[in-house]
């Protein structure tokens, strides 16, 4: 019996999480998530799957996060109508996630759709709507931790906590085969040592082979303490509060939001930020935080007592015009919304409201993918284009990383030394070509070898024999090449081409104008 896996996500790239496993008679995929980052990338989410949903049997779920859970509406859509494996914190994320993410595509393509039909352009259908992904709830299956499940005869799986995020595992997986027994890991998204709400990651050793994320490969953070980490933050926020503006805050909705308020509810108790008001403005968040409330039990360090999340000062906005209420504040306010890298939500109406201004302050906390708003405001541009409007940038731009929820560089490599033996190949995946090229080379370091590492490009394919390693089956034509992946696209130098000519033409006599406009016309049409 041939065990093969195909790389259909996360592959060359951080995002879209999705790994496609067939033996002789089961079909079934280990996560199922959107792609994120550039437009070009993203268009991956609106193409064909690369497998024909009707013949998934399966799906087992790392954990909530959309880019390894939120296509599975679209999988549901296209046919796939068996169980979705998950923890029963990660259902009850995905039950407030899904629906979100549903209505977010419905409002942006009927957005754009508007834009279309305005330029002559075709309308596009949304990848699934808000009652697709209700829909969908339904067929996820909760499981506990630590206990064996058998999804199909002969294949078992076991979820152990990745530290990640609420209710995120890795997945233990053991599949009999001619008399044998193939053992893989997948790792998810690994948690840091330290962090808040969870435990470290865990899981056994021993496998023949070990899929594992890289996103922070060869990256190494300074060990950080709550008292640390507080002190990092309440000097943010005080420093904003003195300029006299906004501190707004891009968050995700999952855990970085409630680490956020749990620090902030802290420091203002023990008076050591001033007693300004905390406006929540992101419907999901606010969700997803009765969720965090439902599953106490489960977090470690919530250090507030009974009700954490809960103060005087904090404001939950949920409708529209509560949103929107917000923006008669100028100054001295903190505003967390989502997306937690810019693309999407309330945020960019903050942003748009608050980018110009020199006394107000954008504070990153998390992570920010190739292409993203986020990312370019990260790099220090100095303008830029939200929902069509040129928008200069003002504003003072910080990032602070001690609230990641992945493990650095140093913490990865641990996390794999401790699943040794690894007996045939590690698969490295989820990360830049930076972060997967420094996670290899320093595995080597560690003692792997590194004919065993292999980083597999987008719709990669191998046979996993138990003796040998890993075999790459003939090229498949992967959907989008190597090169297209995990970096700016021409969307991105445009945009940038753009307001550079702008700016230069702003700059410029009538006469200087009319030159460069000539130059320019020159230089495309000779093209």
């Amino acid at each position: 019996m041939t065990i093969s896996i195909r790389f259909c996500g996360a592959a060359g790239t951080v995002t879209g999480s999705c790994y496609w496993v067939r033996t002789g008679k089961w079909q079934f995929l280990v996560d199922c998530g959107l792609f994120q980052g550039t437009k070009t990338v993203k268009e991956l989410n609106y193409g064909s799957f690369p497998f024909d949903p009707r013949k998934i049997d399966f799906v087992l779920l790392t954990h909530a996060h959309a880019d390894h859970g939120a296509m599975i509406p679209k999988l549901i859509r296209q046919g796939f109508d068996g169980p979705v494996y998950a923890t029963a914190a990660s259902r009850d994320l995905l039950g407030y996630m899904l629906p979100d993410s549903g209505y977010i595509q419905e409002v942006e393509v009927e957005r754009l759709n508007r834009r279309n039909q305005q330029r002559g352009r075709p309308t596009v259908e949304p990848i699934y709507t808000r009652k697709d992904a209700e829909a969908a709830i339904d067929q996820i299956r909760a499981i506990a931790f630590e206990k064996w499940l058998t999804p199909a005869k002969g294949v078992r799986a076991r979820y152990w906590n990745a530290g990640h995020i609420l209710g995120a595992a890795s997945i233990e997986l053991e599949i009999a085969t001619e008399g044998e027994t193939l053992r893989l890991l997948f790792s998810g998204d690994i948690g840091p040592e330290n962090k808040l709400f969870h435990s470290g990651p865990d899981a056994p050793a021993g496998f023949d082979y070990v899929i594992c994320e890289s996103t922070y490969g060869g990256r190494q953070r300074a060990p950080v303490s709550p008292a640390r980490r507080r002190e990092i933050l309440a000097r943010e926020i005080t420093e904003a509060m003195d300029r006299g503006g906004a501190l707004v805050i891009p968050s995700f909705a999952v855990e970085r939001t409630q680490e956020l308020l749990l620090d902030m509810d802290y420091l203002m108790d023990k008076g050591e930020i001033s007693s300004t008001a905390v406006f929540l403005d992101s419907p999901l968040a606010i969700r997803i935080t009765s969720v965090f409330r439902e599953h106490l039990d489960e977090l470690t360090d919530a250090e507030t007592g009974d009700h954490p999340f809960e103060n005087p000062r904090f404001h939950f906005t949920e409708t529209v015009d509560e949103s929107k209420a917000i923006s008669r504040f100028a100054g001295r306010v903190i505003i967390l919304a989502a997306s937690g890298m810019c693309d999407a939500g309330r945020i960019r109406h903050h942003l748009k409201n608050h980018l110009w201004r020199t006394e107000s302050t954008i504070l990153l906390v998390g992570y920010q993918a190739e292409g993203t708003l986020g990312r370019l405001l990260e790099k220090g541009v100095r303008k830029v284009k939200i929902q069509g409007e040129e928008i200069i940038v003002r504003a003072q731009i910080h990032s602070i990383d001690v609230y990641s929820g992945h493990a650095d560089g140093a913490e990865l490599v641990l996390w794999m030394k401790a699943r040794q033996p690894v007996r045939q190949s590690v698969f490295l995946t989820h990360g830049s070509e930076e972060s997967l090229a420094a996670f290899r080379d320093d595995l080597v370091k560690s003692g792997f070898d590194s004919q065993q590492i292999i980083i597999p490009n987008l719709d990669d394919e191998f046979e996993l024999p138990l003796k040998g390693g890993a075999l790459q089956r003939p090229e498949v034509r992967p959907r989008l090449p190597s090169e297209a992946i995990g970096r700016p696209d021409w969307h991105n130098e445009y945009a940038e081409l753009s307001l550079d000519i702008r700016s230069e033409l702003e700059s410029k006599t009538d006469a200087e104008r009319k030159e460069l406009l000539k130059r320019l016309k020159s230089a495309l049409y000779k093209s």
